[in-house]
């Protein structure tokens, strides 16, 4: 399964853009401010692996739906000079410390929403090409 994330808008508040699966749109992305590539922004252009693996921060939720997914986040991984950069739910640049947002909705500048639903249906879709045998990986433009 391919993913390709395509940035299209940009604020000094995040980075909005969409993701495509296997060349069908799918959601809208929402990440940092695109800066220099470094904690504290957008993730570099390219190519990049995903795996499913625990995610510490996750893991200390009380949240019984949070809970159902932090033993195996979806991972980007081999981003230069990054660590724990996942895919996951949130609405805000301030849900995400580096990661990429997925949500339904874009009603507003650094703003999407039905971000648990995108998530939920984006993990099934991991799930599936996972149980299929199929490498992930995320292509990010923009």
């Amino acid at each position: 399964m391919n993913l390709l994330l395509q940035r299209h808008e940009y604020t000094d508040q995040s980075t909005v853009g969409d993701l495509l699966i296997d060349g069908e749109e799918f959601s809208y992305t929402l990440e940092l401010p695109k800066k220099d590539g470094l904690p504290g922004s957008a993730i570099p252009a390219g190519t990049y692996p995903i795996v499913l693996a625990p995610s510490p921060k996750f893991e200390k939720s009380s949240d019984p739906w949070v809970l159902r997914y932090s033993s195996a986040m979806p991972h980007i991984m081999d981003i230069p000079g990054r660590s724990l950069i996942m895919i996951h739910w949130g609405d805000v640049p301030q849900n995400t410390d580096g990661c990429v947002l997925v949500g339904f909705l874009h009603p507003a500048p650094d703003l999407i929403e039905e971000s648990r639903m995108a998530f939920e249906r984006l993990y099934a879709n991991i799930q599936q090409a996972l149980s299929q045998g199929e490498p992930l990986a995320i292509t990010v433009q923009g």
